[in-house]
């Protein structure tokens, strides 16, 4: 994660920034572990359980992180993306929305048609792709304070 990377810099008064459009999604450990746990409720086998969470912007971040320092654009690193991915357009065919989540189910045996399956969730429309740079939750600067305060002992430990 970057958020401890900028909390060990933030006193040199300056933060490099690859991007200025660079944009993340911010789960807790909290988040992931309700999700495994709804997925061991809920999956029937091949299914792919997508939390709905909020992005932010990398700037954001840094300026919540070090509201004195400078941010200076260093240049994208090979590999790094801009956007996190998490459901692609070629997924959109059997992806389901519920109100926590996404579940992808498998294409395989018609179990993307199988009502057992998809439940109450409802299909997304053809070509939907949830990346953190088109996601309709975004975290201001309070919330992301806010995160960082409430998570400071998980942050790094992963």
């Amino acid at each position: 994660s970057v958020i401890p990377f900028f909390m060990s810099i933030k006193d040199k008064g300056v933060l490099p920034i690859t991007d200025p459009r660079m944009t993340r999604f911010m789960i807790s450990l909290e988040q992931g572990v309700e999700l495994v746990w709804h997925a061991f409720e809920d999956m029937v086998g091949g299914e792919i359980y997508v939390k709905k969470i909020p992005s932010m912007k990398v700037t954001d971040l840094a300026r919540v992180v070090a509201p004195e320092a400078e941010q200076e654009v260093v240049g994208i690193r090979p590999g790094e993306k801009l956007h996190e991915q998490m459901i692609g357009a070629e997924d959109s065919y059997f992806t389901y929305e519920y109100p926590e989540h996404f579940k992808i189910l498998p294409n395989i045996n018609d179990w993307g048609t199988c009502a057992s399956r998809i439940k109450d969730g409802k299909l997304v429309p053809e070509g939907f792709v949830y990346a953190s740079d088109n996601n309709t939750e975004w975290m201001t600067d309070e919330e992301l304070q806010a995160w960082i305060d409430r998570h400071n002992n998980e942050i790094g430990k992963i």
